[in-house]
């Protein structure tokens, strides 16, 4: 494969609990391998039906604020149709059309360009499924 294409999966075990992990240093260690200075793109893809891609602040709230919004947005009770594993499992199946599945952003000189307080994070609330993989890719 080219120079100009490379990609890696992570394996991130999210655990139990719905959870907001961050992934931004997992992104920059594999932008200085790949991207070795050069302008692109970074494509963030997790291949998975119940979790989502969020560009947000973490650490100051806003990670346990956005679970808040979703649990809000999308209750887990027994509205869903569908219905398999822990009660309101349907919602998860819902979350990827809100919080989307990939995020693409910009690499400047090998670097990614998020802003001041933005952080490149997986959101899970699929309590049934503690593992994911998360496909990093970078086009030159």
């Amino acid at each position: 494969m080219s120079d100009a294409f490379t990609t890696r999966v992570l394996n991130v075990a999210s655990g139990p609990q719905e959870r907001v992990v961050d992934l931004t240093h997992d992104c920059e260690a594999f932008l200085r391998e790949a991207a070795a200075g050069r302008d692109g793109l970074l494509n963030v893809f997790v291949p998975h039906a119940t979790a989502g891609i969020a560009i947000i602040e973490t650490g100051a709230g806003s990670d346990d604020d956005l679970l808040a919004a979703l649990r809000t947005l999308l209750p887990a009770d027994d509205r869903w149709q569908h219905r398999h594993g822990t009660p309101g499992h349907g919602r998860d199946h819902v979350l990827p059309a809100i919080v989307p599945p990939h995020a693409t952003l910009p690499v400047i000189a090998g670097r990614l360009e998020l802003g001041t307080w933005q952080s490149v994070c997986l959101v899970d609330t699929n309590r049934d499924n503690p593992n994911r993989q998360v496909r990093l890719s970078f086009l030159a």
